[in-house]
């Protein structure tokens, strides 16, 4: 059971933004010292990324040509955003192979739309790794809780067959959008200030619906953005409810990759290793 982690992630840095370097050396630390396996991923390819996204986005990230006043442009990002969605790949094929793996990469990616990026993000990470599988006639669900609405990832697979989008996340907050359901995309909407009982709830409610879609594999947007203290949400739960999110994903007994998005406070690490704790990845071997 594998961590997909790669040093180069933590390069690129913007003074001040909240999606730093720092938030995943803290995690990579912490892992390291529990003794996990991590492994190296590779940069994926051009052909990869244009399954979900037009070819414009992709020579504007190619080239920095873009703008967006949330998602700045260091040199090298095209390489740093392929070698993250590189990894999402790798975390699939192995989460097939043996059962489940986490992707530990920046920058994340479910804000990242067709044609446009946003919120931090560049390509779709998860999306990338979900339709390479639903090209080769596997049935995927999509778990997304991180605290922001997965618009990137709605946009690319609303009414596609062979996949269902579940987000929950809070209201109001950026980017705005996941306020209702739409066809296979599930959008279930929490309150700021939301604890931990009502989360769970609302999050087994969620998983009713991606039982009955009978996935053959689980792809989770893992956020850790819900934590209380995190600086950019609102939603109030503890590093312990990670574990209980992890073992009721667990319970599907399915192949299942997770690839980290937001998560910004200083306790990420422990988020991160209560889920999969919960999520039962051994940190053996």
């Amino acid at each position: 059971m594998k961590i997909i982690f790669s040093k180069k992630c933590l390069e690129f840095k913007i003074a001040g933004h909240p999606e730093s370097p720092e938030r995943l050396s803290r995690c990579f630390e912490y892992l390291s010292a529990k003794k996990f396996n991590i492994l190296e991923p590779s940069i994926c390819r051009e052909e990869d990324i244009l399954l979900v996204h037009s070819n414009k986005l992709l020579e504007e990230v190619k080239g920095n040509s873009f703008f967006d006043p949330d998602t700045p442009n260091p040199d090298n990002i095209f390489e740093y955003a392929s070698l993250s969605a590189g990894a999402a790949i790798l975390a699939s094929e192995i989460a097939i192979k043996e059962g489940k793996s986490f992707s530990l990469m920046r920058p994340p990616g479910h804000h990242a739309g067709k044609d446009r990026l946003g919120g931090f993000c560049y390509f779709n990470n998860i999306a990338i790794a979900v339709e390479r599988l639903r090209l080769k006639n596997k049935k995927v669900a999509i778990i997304d809780f991180d605290c922001h609405h997965g618009n990137g990832t709605q946009d690319i697979f609303l009414g596609r067959d062979g996949v269902l989008y579940l987000s929950l996340h809070q209201v109001p907050l950026y980017p705005g959008t996941g306020l209702t359901s739409e066809r296979n995309c599930l959008n279930f909407t929490l309150a700021p200030g939301t604890e931990e009982p009502a989360y769970l709830d609302c999050f087994q409610e969620g998983l009713k619906h991606v039982e009955e879609f009978k996935p053959q594999i689980l792809a989770v947007s893992a956020g850790f953005d819900t934590y209380r203290r995190d600086p950019l949400g609102g939603i109030k739960l503890e590093t312990s409810t990670y574990r209980k999110i992890g073992k009721l994903i667990a319970q599907f007994k399915k192949p299942t990759f997770a690839v980290l998005e937001g998560g910004y406070s200083k306790n990420i690490a422990v988020c991160l290793f209560e889920f999969l704790s919960g999520l039962g990845i051994s940190n053996s071997g």
